[in-house]
């Protein structure tokens, strides 16, 4: 690919996500399968791990946020989720791939193109449960406001925003909570969530290329999952992506360092590096 940056926007991220499923799928040992990865991906997902610093060999934090979703996203179902509301859903082919119930609706929402390219590339394929595409940019609070009302009352309802949450400011955030809580009456949130430590060690690694194909890594609450308490959500569940890692065997590159280093460490430190960065399950009060 011609460009020197293949990252154009946000979207663009998706591909680049996708690719990493394509790597795990790949695997004799692999801990998921996504069959649908690498051709979601396409080239420009290539070139975007291609040029990513240390690319391929961070794969790792991905598919472990991909695992760990597929877990407490089939445990939520059968806790009785009647519906998912899958914001900024990308190139996620859970509907196609999870051994989830026929009836279960499915609300796959992005912007009109990011939609358009899935179902070209998905005509072919059968979904497990019930998919319903919605195209809307989730910018416009009215329109994410119309999407949100959509779902509600077609519950219980989990909301899923992986991978979204990272590229938005603090305040934008803080609305999505609210109108998740108030008006899509959602029973569970699962969200991936950052630090501002991974933010800062990002900062020379990834943030550079991203930033300039306006896509910068922006929301790491100092306060973790408490800054969604105001709006009416609390921490079910925390799933750090380093312990998840060992637990799955899927760790960073040095792993073995800086297990050593932990050793060294404080406990305050420890418990601060834990949750550095993770997946998070939010339960509407």
């Amino acid at each position: 690919m011609a460009d020197a940056n293949p990252i154009r926007n946000v979207s663009d991220t998706a591909a680049w996500v996708a690719v990493y499923r394509a790597m795990e799928s790949d695997r004799p040992d692999a801990i998921f399968r996504d069959p649908y990865a690498r051709r979601l991906a396409g080239e420009r997902g290539q070139a975007i791990v291609d040029a990513m610093p240390q690319g391929a060999s961070m794969s790792w934090p991905m598919v472990v946020r991909t695992a760990v979703m597929d877990e407490i996203i089939l445990r939520c179902v059968q806790e009785g989720a009647k519906t998912v509301l899958n914001l900024a859903a990308g190139l996620d082919a859970r509907a196609y791939r999870l051994p989830l119930p026929a009836t279960l609706r499915w609300l796959h929402v992005d912007l009109p193109e990011m939609v358009d390219y899935f179902r070209r590339h998905m005509a072919s394929e059968t979904p497990h449960c019930e998919v319903e595409f919605i195209a809307a940019d989730l910018r416009e609070r009215a329109v994410r406001q119309q999407v949100l009302a959509h779902a509600a009352g077609q519950g219980p309802l989990l909301v899923i925003t992986e991978g979204l949450l990272i590229y938005l400011e603090s305040e934008n955030v803080a609305e999505l909570a609210a109108d998740l809580h108030d008006l899509a009456q959602a029973r569970w949130w699962l969200t991936d969530l950052a630090s501002p430590r991974l933010l800062k060690f990002l900062e020379k690694r990834w943030s550079p290329k991203l930033r300039e194909g306006n896509a910068p890594f922006r929301f790491g609450p100092a306060e973790g999952t408490a800054f969604f308490a105001p709006f009416g959500w609390t921490e079910a569940e925390f799933r750090s992506s380093w312990t998840e890692s060992i637990r799955l065997n899927r760790t960073a590159p040095h792993a073995w360092l800086w297990k050593l280093l932990r050793l060294l460490q404080p406990k305050r430190l420890r418990e601060e590096m834990v949750r550095m960065s993770g997946i998070v399950l939010l339960r509407a009060r």
